[in-house]
């Protein structure tokens, strides 16, 4: 079962996104993302796409925010709010799913876009079966 958030939580989720997505570095392929991390303490943090022209290093926007919140001491991913320039909403790559799935196995993701579409879905239903810290303690 996925976090549940209230109205205004996820309306300021979103909009942190939305925001996020204007700071990103993207001279390459012009599709700038914002996300935007609600973790465990309740605090936001919010990251944008940083490309490079080597572009395996590029980093997505959910790695950003989550690192960020990382960084700052958190451990507790309990939602993601992820803002695309598309008319349909956009979930996160495979490798921002596993990376997302360390922190919180049954976040919520929500997708936003320019359109009036979002997705909804807890990140166990983007990543079934996921490897992660449980598969490391088996025996």
């Amino acid at each position: 079962m996925s976090f549940k958030l209230s109205p205004i939580l996820r309306a300021g989720l979103e909009s942190a996104a939305r925001a996020a997505a204007a700071h990103a570095y993207a001279p390459y392929s012009k599709f700038r993302v914002g996300a935007a991390v609600l973790m465990g303490s309740g605090k936001i943090y919010r990251g944008a796409n940083v490309e490079n022209a080597s572009y395996s290093l590029c980093y997505c926007a959910e790695r950003t925010a989550l690192v960020t919140a990382v960084a700052a001491g958190e451990n507790k991913l309990q939602a993601v709010a992820v803002y695309t320039p598309t008319a349909r909403p956009t979930s996160p790559c495979g490798a921002c799913r596993q990376m997302l799935s360390e922190f919180g196995p049954d976040a919520l993701v929500i997708s936003v876009c320019d359109g009036s579409r979002r997705v909804e879905l807890s990140l166990a239903e983007l990543l079934p079966e996921s490897f992660g810290p449980k598969d490391l303690r088996r025996k």
